[in-house]
């Protein structure tokens, strides 16, 4: 199979089911493939997700230099949130800011090693919070658009990260210990008190398991720049990361707009 590399389509289960996706579609069922050999090709091109022109260098996950500079997709308030402005109709389009950050979001807490607190829109809460890898997650507040959303975070970035250590999730170092429920009554009297009517009555804590036969002790990152051929049996997945057998991981979604080709034994 050959094609443009996008982040893995992941739908919940016990485990976590993930689809390698190729040309914006889903293409191999990779749980299936746990315990095999497979091997992805970087044929050497990166075609922009944004204008689809060739590029020497992928930016922000899949664009040409100038689309990062210009398409919504890349825009600062996709990191810093509250720097969004399509509650107020602006940005880089109007339409597409509406349609993305001017709906429902929420702010979540999710562990793993530690408590991290995060943004995402409403609608894809369950796929976020499995792309970072998070073990638990709850929902801390709902607010009506992106901006609220990002105030919420700002003022708790003092109490708690807003990234995830992504070597010690590959390692599935996980801290026993932490109560997601206690966590977020704890975070709720650190608001300031007019963020506090966004505070969510959902008190659900989701388990996320993820199918890995074994994690690396020391993990080793690999990237199609500097191994255009990456082959070896795949001992599992977990985030958008493919875990080999021999301590290596590739970060599917850094490589979105790689032209592969992929195979398996």
């Amino acid at each position: 199979m050959k094609g443009l590399l996008d982040k893995m389509r992941v739908s919940f289960g016990e485990p976590i089911q993930y689809q390698l996706v190729l040309n914006n579609e889903p293409q191999v069922a990779m749980n299936t493939l746990i315990g095999k050999e497979i091997q992805l090709s970087w044929t050497g091109r990166i075609i922009c997700s944004n204008c689809s022109k060739q590029t020497k260098n992928s930016f922000g996950q899949g664009f040409c230099f100038s689309c990062f500079q210009s398409a919504p997709q890349a825009s600062p308030c996709i990191i810093n949130p509250e720097l969004c402005r399509a509650h107020l109709g602006e940005g880089r389009d109007i339409d597409w800011e509406h349609r993305h950050h001017n709906q429902p979001h929420v702010v979540y807490l999710a562990a793993s090693d530690s408590v991290k607190v995060g943004v995402t829109r409403a609608e894809q809460t369950l796929t976020r919070w499995i792309d970072q890898g998070a073990s638990h997650a709850i929902i801390l507040a709902e607010t009506s658009n992106r901006y609220e959303a990002g105030i919420i975070e700002v003022a708790l970035k003092s109490y708690l990260t807003d990234k995830t250590n992504w070597q010690r999730m590959l390692r599935n170092e996980l801290n026993h210990d932490l109560d997601l429920l206690d966590e977020k009554g704890r975070v709720e009297d650190l608001l300031p008190f007019d963020m506090r009517d966004f505070v969510s009555m959902n008190d659900d804590i989701i388990s996320l398991q993820y199918p890995v036969e074994k994690y690396p002790l020391k993990v080793k990152s690999t990237s199609f720049d500097k191994t255009p051929v990456i082959r070896g049996k795949l001992a599992g997945i977990k985030g958008q990361y493919l875990i080999f057998d021999d301590e290596r991981v590739l970060n599917i979604r850094k490589h979105t707009s790689y032209e592969i080709e992929f195979s398996h034994d």
